[in-house]
């Protein structure tokens, strides 16, 4: 039987969903942004400004960035998980990175809040 690592039960069906699903919102963003520089090649702070200023377009950032976070945390779990066997170092590690995607989550979120 497989032993779960800091009692996260990772289940390979949802794993592999939310790295799916998290591909696609991240895709559309790049997609998105790009098609905006495109338009818009010599942007200036208040077009950008401007482009994250209507509330639809600050909640679509956030799921984003959680998207990001998200998508961060499966792919480095699977690679500390395979990688790395002492059991100490690999609780460290996963908890450096979750505490590392939450504050990234979290400055972000104040960012996007703040102006």
């Amino acid at each position: 039987m497989v032993k779960s690592v800091l009692g996260v039960n990772h289940q390979g069906l949802r794993d592999w969903v939310i790295q799916r699903v998290t591909s696609v919102v991240i895709a559309i963003a790049i997609i998105g942004l790009a098609i905006f520089f495109i338009q818009h090649p010599n942007l200036n702070f208040v077009e950008w400004r401007m482009l994250f200023a209507p509330l639809g377009m600050r909640v679509f950032t956030l799921l984003v960035v959680l998207s990001l976070a998200f998508h961060a945390w499966g792919g480095i779990w699977g690679i500390v998980t395979d990688y790395i066997h002492p059991a100490l170092v690999r609780f460290v590690l996963h908890w450096i990175i979750f505490l590392t995607l939450l504050s990234s989550f979290f400055w972000i979120l104040l960012t996007m809040w703040s102006v």
